[in-house]
């Protein structure tokens, strides 16, 4: 059992959700560390990659114990069985968020974006603005712990599988690439 460090480099804004929101100004709020900077929770990326491993399995006819590596939903006893796998949240590299910290430059990570619904004649419809606050594009890094040797290549080919994280994806938000960090990659 090992780890495999991986990145996460985003081409456009993206937004993984706090559940809170700044009032009449932005309905929805991204996810912050203590320091105000974004992550990307563990339990995310766990669903992202687990659903892209299932899938990798599947079409390349490759048999992947999901359930023991992710682990199983709880039924309606509420019986649950935890994977062997452990996700870390997604972070800045340490270099990245201390040079972000020590310049206050933590808003600079931000923007927010709004729509409104249209009606068939052009017109926006009464309350239907709504505006999400994103993050800009920047490389954020995980790992994966307690990983067998045995899962290390379809987690690693599932990882390029994953093209897009967080809300909006098909509205062009969070568009990504997730790749291996070699021993001594950035962290």
């Amino acid at each position: 059992m090992n780890e495999l460090k991986y990145k996460i480099e985003f081409f456009s804004e993206w937004h993984c959700g706090s559940g809170l929101s700044a009032g009449a100004d932005v309905d929805a709020l991204v996810v912050k560390d203590p320091d105000g900077l974004p992550f990307i929770p563990g339990k995310t990326l766990k669903g992202l990659i687990r659903e892209a491993v299932e899938d990798y399995a599947h079409f390349a006819g490759v048999d992947v114990n999901a359930e023991a590596l992710f682990g199983i939903e709880a039924d309606r006893s509420g019986q649950q069985c935890k994977g062997i796998l452990y996700f870390t949240d997604a972070t800045l590299s340490e270099a990245e968020h201390q040079a972000i910290i020590s310049n206050r430059v933590q808003d600079l990570m931000y923007q927010k974006r709004s729509r409104t619904a249209i009606d068939a004649k052009g017109i926006a419809r009464d309350h239907s603005l709504r505006s999400i606050e994103t993050v800009v594009p920047c490389t954020m890094y995980a790992s994966i712990i307690n990983l067998p040797d045995s899962a290390r290549e379809p987690l690693t080919t599932a990882l390029s599988l994953v093209k897009r994280l967080g809300v909006n994806r098909n509205r062009g938000l969070g568009r990504c690439q997730l790749t291996v960090v070699e021993k001594g990659g950035e962290r």
